[in-house]
């Protein structure tokens, strides 16, 4: 069975950082361009950033460019999302998939919210 499952969400202040955690069952992440999505509250899913396969770099949407970064750990079938400097326009659902055309069935998501 197909599972992705994020975590590492919550509620941090303006400034603050998180790291968000995908881990995948019965899909193989190895050699996928792994991707994050975030939705805001009333808005279309958005893409965050894509790493390539381990050591092939990575790409940021212009908004999280020099605060989010990327990476993943193949034996663990992991991908990771550190994000610094979180502002309130970054709250939002987090998901994370393979890239296009290879991308399955999504996740819950794990939800980070920026207040005071």
């Amino acid at each position: 069975q197909v599972q992705i499952v994020e975590s590492g969400g919550g509620l941090v202040q303006p400034g603050g950082s998180l790291r968000l955690s995908c881990i995948g069952s019965g899909v193989t992440f190895t050699r996928y361009a792994m991707t994050w999505y975030r939705q805001a509250p009333g808005k279309g899913r958005e893409l965050v950033a894509t790493a390539f396969g381990t050591g092939r770099g990575a790409n940021y949407a212009e908004s999280v460019k020099g605060r989010f970064t990327i990476s993943r750990d193949d034996p663990k079938n992991t991908v990771y999302l550190e994000m610094n400097s979180l502002q309130p326009e970054d709250t939002a659902v987090y998901y994370c998939n393979r890239a296009e055309p290879f991308r399955v069935h999504w996740g819950q998501g794990t939800q980070v919210t920026v207040s005071l």
